[in-house]
């Protein structure tokens, strides 16, 4: 048995809630601390990583000394190689490296509308700065809860416009969400999880951001419960999964077999059970990667010409509309990774993977 790990996080971070799901789901010990990371890190003794940002999880090196780390995607890839069972990495190559796309699209994209919704509304900013506050401290005074919730909530607005949320986008943003809703509701219907009967990294990753979207704002809270009652349920499915694919059974509510006990040990300790075959990926996940390719891709492609350049801020036309936002760094290394995932395939899986894209628009990033 190993140590639990211990993870520091908010209730109101989409990425807090796509680690803590996916640790329940397979079945790895956790303890989970809410709040001031810093102060929460400082009570054990324990460096704070940089820069702080949520979640933060404390693992043990070869030296079994406290090593922090921060960024969900490669926390995943680490713990997949601590933990055997029940994997969230398809084995097949062509889907691995289709589910690390939507994993960053859900990260990097899907997370603006979170942004947006949360503070471009008043309805949905003055929910925000409450609850993120009371999220902190419950007890607080109603004084300073009005104090702090102000703070935040100034901050936040006024950094709407770097991730390119703003009047202008306003609306593209709203399309893109309610499209993609409506893809996910296509796609459920065909299938419980992204990749087949079981859940991958990207599963978690677009879970996180609606936990938010869903359960967390009003505004596109009332978009998805009135217009995506599949996506709806599915994210309140999400939040445990920690009895599925356990040695008890995999559930007839997924539609699949409960009844060969042996074949479910076998599959979730060799991760060889669940996965669709790449060569048979429905309709409604390239339909998804239509929408990556529509508004994502182009963000991404832009944001690195202007990085490479020096420039501060861009601006592209993405789905008939002109985006502009602040130059990030990290999402130039988001681009390199997906690029690095691609590169490590052999020529078969490539070209599979091309095929796959072809006409989505995603494949202008292998260029």
């Amino acid at each position: 048995m190993k140590e639990p790990i211990k993870v520091f996080g908010n209730v109101g971070s989409p990425y807090t809630q796509k680690i803590l799901a996916l640790l329940r789901y397979r079945n790895i010990p956790y303890s989970v601390s809410w709040g001031d990371v810093v102060h929460n890190l400082s009570l054990l003794n324990i460096e704070p990583p940089k820069p702080v940002l949520l979640p933060t999880l404390v693992f043990k090196d070869d030296n079994n000394e406290n090593i922090c780390k921060t960024d969900t995607t490669p926390i995943i890839r680490i713990l997949e190689k601590l933990y055997i069972n029940k994997s969230v990495i398809p084995n097949s190559p062509v889907l691995s490296f289709l589910n690390y796309i939507l994993e960053d699209f859900a990260d990097e994209w899907t997370t603006k509308y979170m942004f947006h919704y949360r503070w471009y509304f008043d309805e949905d900013a003055e929910n925000a700065k409450k609850m993120l506050v009371l999220q902190h401290k419950l007890n607080i005074d109603n004084d300073s809860l009005h104090e702090f919730g102000n703070v935040i909530a100034d901050r936040q607005i006024n950094r709407l416009w770097v991730v390119g949320s703003s009047d202008e986008t306003a609306s593209l943003i709203d399309e893109s969400y309610k499209r993609y809703l409506q893809l996910m509701e296509n796609h459920l219907s065909q299938l419980p999880f992204m990749f087949g009967n079981r859940p991958s990294s990207s599963d978690f990753g677009l879970y996180g951001q609606l936990t938010q979207l869903v359960g967390f704002d009003p505004t596109p809270s009332n978009i998805a419960y009135k217009n995506a009652p599949r996506t709806v349920s599915w994210v309140s499915t999400m939040s445990d999964l920690s009895g599925l694919h356990d040695k008890g059974g995999i559930g007839e509510f997924f539609g699949i077999d409960n009844h060969e006990p042996d074949k479910n040990l076998n599959y979730f300790m060799n991760n060889d059970y669940g996965w669709i075959d790449s060569d048979d990926i429905p309709n409604s996940l390239k339909d998804l990667f239509k929408e990556i390719g529509k508004v994502y891709i182009p963000c991404l492609i832009a944001n690195s010409k202007a990085h490479h350049k020096g420039d501060d801020i861009w601006e592209a036309n993405i789905d008939n509309s002109t985006w502009k936002q602040k130059t990030f760094p990290y999402q130039v290394k988001c681009l390199n990774w997906i690029k690095d995932e691609f590169n490590k395939l052999l020529s078969s899986d490539k070209d599979e993977v091309i095929k796959f894209l072809e006409d989505t628009g995603c494949e202008e990033i292998l260029n």
